[in-house]
């Protein structure tokens, strides 16, 4: 990154990564980074039926989502999109470190909830057709199912994180 951009909110940075993985990139002029996330999101939306998946989920039809995905494909999205949010987020930080003219801190901010998320739609997408989770209607869409158990995961990650950096805060 250079130092002459302008201020960037990591706020806005982490928005526009979650409309379309990249343009969080862009908006923070990281443009190879945001190009290919980018191609990445629409090579695995396209090999997985996402947009159908999505409508169908929409629409009621499970019947047909369960059918129209490609988890060999699809299992890649939840990677791309947590990196995406995650990269925007830290990297309009790290500039915006530099503008004040402090040095760019080591840490990073809400890797244990993105890393939670990313561990989480996986498994909510893949565990979607357990017995258990059927008979809860809505959790038997692999998007609803993959959404919900992602936020849990990325809220068990956060604190998780947090915990950790009170004690090795302690420590030193």
């Amino acid at each position: 990154m250079r130092s002459s951009r302008p201020y960037k909110s990591p706020r806005a940075a982490l928005v526009w990564s979650l409309v379309l993985p990249g343009f969080g990139q862009l908006y923070n002029k990281d443009y190879f980074v945001g190009s290919l996330l980018l191609v990445l999101e629409f090579l695995i939306n396209l090999k997985s039926h996402l947009n159908l998946v999505l409508v169908s989920t929409f629409n009621g039809d499970i019947l047909q989502a369960h059918q129209a995905v490609n988890y060999g494909w699809g299992l890649f999205y939840p990677s791309i999109y947590g990196f995406a949010l995650w990269q925007a987020y830290n990297s309009a930080k790290a500039n915006n470190h530099k503008l004040e003219g402090k040095t760019v801190e080591k840490r990073t901010y809400y890797t244990g909830f993105f890393i939670g998320l990313v561990i989480g739609i996986d498994f909510g997408l893949f565990w979607h057709d357990v017995h258990l989770i059927k008979t809860v209607p809505l959790l038997d869409y692999p998007v609803f199912n993959g959404v919900l158990v992602g936020m849990l995961l990325g809220l068990l990650g956060h604190l998780l994180e947090k915990k950790y950096r009170k004690t090795r805060v302690k420590q030193v």
